[in-house]
């Protein structure tokens, strides 16, 4: 039997979002179903394995995706249901080894290399995932087994859907070498040009062409890199979760925003929204800031720092409100003019065309420089008002927890919805864009 230096282990839950839609709506199974924005601006988050057969991906615009398939069903995100499908995705993999690295809600390495003689070799084990994801989550995974996470992260999507590829360590040069070179790290659109005009289609071609040439050509950083790879060569080791860097919410519009009074209520929900996602890690937050994205899809992002870290989200929503005077002059938002005070449609479309750079297509509100609610902090003359506002924020959470959310909502937000929010912003030691893993 052949012996394994290392066995990494990469599982992925397939089309995850539109399988746990399936999953919780039999009506769906078997049925083209898109999880994503609106039918007009939005983009597929995911597609069902019956929506793919029309070449629908995920980042398809969901205008272009309708066109391919009018009959597509298209679901509206619901992030909590995807957090709490991936909190029971990772306690699974957590029963089979401690280093487990997530890469995003519904995928990870896990390294079982100490593993085999109470569990048994990399293959019995990713079959054993592979089982306990559709006997307790009714959800399907494919897993790639290989000796580095390079080989594995490739070998999981081979055979997809439910998936199962082996990549033995005598096998691995066999395996890498006929695939086409953007299934490298680091190969996207412009290094594929700059590959191809070095002749270099395949894995294969890069392992022998000589590195110097590699570097010389590519750079020395990337050269290396890829030369590596081709051979092989990837000894980075799975490495378990780590504290979370941020948190966020962002919401693009069906239609373009144009006056602060929008904007502000819009950042207060989002303020909301992430301090129950921190009051849910545990976690208080010193940094705020706001993202904006405009009609001519000019971004701009503003951050505070604030001098007492802060689980509220009053205070989120107030400094993000107030964020929005520190933007340039020409792109601060107007305020809405008074009933007295009228605007002609046609002027009204005019002064629209003329200022695409101060109408909002995407706003955001995100946390950073975290730390553990519990940390000791020092105490301030306004201790008594911001212990009021967390407590209210606990209250809020029980409340939800206990009859849903949607139950109680601020006054301003007691109105027809006027967005339809897209994916959190993922960080890279996050379990997940909306909660962290602890």
């Amino acid at each position: 039997m052949e012996r394994w230096p290392r066995t990494i282990l990469h599982t992925d839950l397939d089309a995850f979002f539109a399988a746990v839609e399936q999953r919780d709506d039999p009506a769906l199974r078997g049925r083209p179903v898109l999880v994503g924005g609106s039918r007009e601006r939005g983009v597929v988050a995911a597609a069902s394995y019956e929506a793919r057969r029309f070449g629908i991906h995920s980042a398809m615009p969901m205008a272009e995706a309708l066109r391919r398939c009018p009959r597509a069903i298209v679901k509206p995100h619901r992030m909590q249901r995807y957090a709490e499908a991936s909190r029971q995705f990772f306690a699974i993999l957590d029963r089979f080894s401690p280093l487990v690295e997530p890469l995003s809600l519904d995928e990870g390495f896990l390294d079982v290399t100490g593993a085999e003689r109470l569990l048994g070799d990399g293959p019995h084990i990713a079959r054993a995932i592979k089982q306990a994801v559709r006997e307790e989550l009714s959800l399907v995974a494919s897993v790639g087994a290989a000796p580095s996470k390079f080989a594995a992260k490739i070998a999981s999507d081979i055979n997809k859907p439910d998936g199962l590829c082996v990549v033995a360590p005598s096998e691995l040069l066999r395996f890498l070498h006929p695939l086409p070179v953007t299934r490298l790290w680091g190969v996207g659109a412009v290094m594929e040009q700059k590959l191809t005009k070095l002749g270099l289609r395949t894995i294969g071609d890069v392992a022998r062409c000589p590195e110097a040439t590699l570097k010389r050509r590519l750079g020395d950083g990337p050269g290396a890199h890829l030369a590596a790879l081709a051979r092989g060569d990837d000894p980075r080791p799975v490495e378990a979760r780590g504290a979370p860097v941020s948190i966020g919410h962002e919401e693009t519009f069906d239609v373009d925003l144009e006056w602060r009074e929008e904007i502000e209520i819009l950042l207060l929900g989002q303020a909301d929204r992430v301090a129950a996602r921190l009051r849910r890690a545990q976690l208080r937050a010193r940094t705020v800031q706001i993202k904006i994205k405009y009609g001519d899809f000019h971004l701009v992002t503003r951050r505070r720092t604030l001098s007492d870290a802060t689980v509220d989200g009053s205070v989120i929503g107030r400094v993000a409100a107030a964020l929005l005077d520190e933007l340039a002059p020409e792109r601060r938002l107007p305020r809405q003019p008074g009933p007295g005070k009228p605007t002609h449609r046609r002027q009204r479309s005019r002064q629209r065309s003329r200022q695409r750079s101060r109408i909002v297509r995407l706003c955001g509100v995100s946390v950073s420089a975290l730390e553990d609610r519990d940390a000791p902090r020092q105490l301030t003359l306004s201790e008594p008002s911001r212990d009021r506002g967390e407590e209210l924020g606990d209250t809020l959470d029980r409340i939800h927890a206990r009859f849903g959310d949607g139950l109680v909502k601020r006054a301003v937000h007691v109105q027809p919805e006027r967005a339809e929010a897209e994916p959190d912003e993922a960080t890279p030691t996050a379990r997940e864009p909306s909660e962290p893993r602890r």
